[in-house]
């Protein structure tokens, strides 16, 4: 009896020393021992961290302008070697996208909710990176309804303008039998001008996927630069390798969805795509600037990051399936009038493209 008192004794004791968190008095759940203190990086190696940022800058050019200049130097041919590999870049920028929302942004957003870092109140509900990207999946939607319900009305009142002003001067006189034709070929001209307001109305929804994809990887960029440079220096450069096809993949991505606007002038797609460029860069001086005195386990950082990344893969995934994959194969139908072969090329990209990021997923 004696002996079993023992033992039961002695696995309660073991229970109560393997308690992997308990609450602080402020209410924050801190993990063994100094889990959520800082642990500076020691021998910093500084120039190599810099060093990083015009890597990952070069890199993300690249990936980004590659498809942009391909699509804008003329002759373009229809089912030409270049038209082939902008086709499959863009499909394979698909699949990168989505790979980067499960894979990166959506997984890290729940192990940074589960912190034991956070406050109790945070740690009660196990879900809150699903709900976060479920709230950014459900403010796109009304943004891009209130979008275009707004762009419908500029168009109506733009096409009642042109009509009323055309029936008017047609009233101001007495048209001949060569001005009734040329009156019907003005009217016909007014009806050419509202259509291509309308057809520049479909071109702004593109504008506004295209900002908002461009919102949620720039977000992601930022974070993963701060991480980046206060990464340990046993594994600073594996993930620097990582992070260089990551950058690469996810600005091809965004080069082929620039490629679908019809800029009127050169300089704006270039302008959008330098955005996203500098967006790690930036996030690496950060990181560096602020390395002696930045704690990536602390509350702040913690739930910041938690959110952001939850807020970020909402984004990528609502793009994702409803402006990209909806839109451009399961309810386009000029894509369903394709040849067997080249839909089964597209649906190869995107699985490769969504592939190779998972993969990437193992180290960053």
């Amino acid at each position: 009896m004696i002996e079993y008192k023992k033992f039961i004794l002695a696995c309660a004791l073991l229970l109560f020393i393997n308690q992997p968190d308990y609450v602080s008095a402020e209410g924050v759940a801190i993990g063994n021992a100094d889990e959520c203190e800082g642990h500076p990086v020691e021998d910093y190696h500084l120039g190599i961290r810099i060093g990083s940022i015009f890597i990952i800058m070069v890199t993300s050019a690249l990936g980004t302008y590659a498809p942009i200049v391909l699509h804008r130097v003329s002759p373009y041919e229809h089912g030409g070697p270049r038209d082939w590999i902008l086709t499959v870049g863009k499909f394979f920028g698909t699949g990168i996208i989505l790979a980067t929302a499960f894979v990166h942004m959506l997984p890290r957003g729940f192990r940074n909710f589960y912190s034991p870092c956070l406050t109790a109140g945070w740690l009660s509900y196990g879900a809150f990176a699903g709900i976060f990207c479920m709230i950014s999946s459900f403010g796109l939607q009304l943004l891009e309804i209130a979008s275009v319900s707004h762009m419908n009305k500029y168009i109506k009142r733009k096409r009642d303008a042109e009509m009323g002003q055309s029936i008017n001067e047609f009233n101001e006189k007495v048209p001949t039998s060569n001005e009734k034709q040329i009156s019907h070929s003005h009217m016909g001209d007014t009806h050419a001008h509202a259509h291509s307001a309308f057809l520049d109305g479909e071109d702004s929804y593109k504008h506004l996927g295209t900002y908002i994809l461009e919102l949620g990887i720039a977000i992601h960029s930022i974070l993963i630069g701060i991480a980046m440079a206060n990464t340990g220096n046993d594994t600073f450069i594996t993930l620097l390798i990582a992070l260089v096809f990551h950058q690469f993949f996810e600005g091809m991505a965004l080069g082929t969805r620039l490629n679908e606007i019809p800029f009127k002038t050169w300089y704006k797609p270039i302008a959008l795509g330098f955005l996203y460029i500098w967006m790690t860069p930036i996030g690496i001086a950060i990181g560096v600037g602020l390395h002696s005195t930045f704690n990536s386990n602390s509350f702040s950082s913690v739930l910041s990051s938690a959110i952001l990344d939850s807020l970020s893969a909402g984004i990528l995934l609502y793009n994702a399936y409803v402006s990209l994959m909806s839109m451009e194969m399961s309810h386009n139908t000029a894509f369903h009038q394709e040849s067997t072969g080249r839909k089964t090329i597209c649906f190869l990209s995107m699985y490769i493209g969504a592939g190779i990021m998972s993969l990437i997923g193992k180290w960053c």
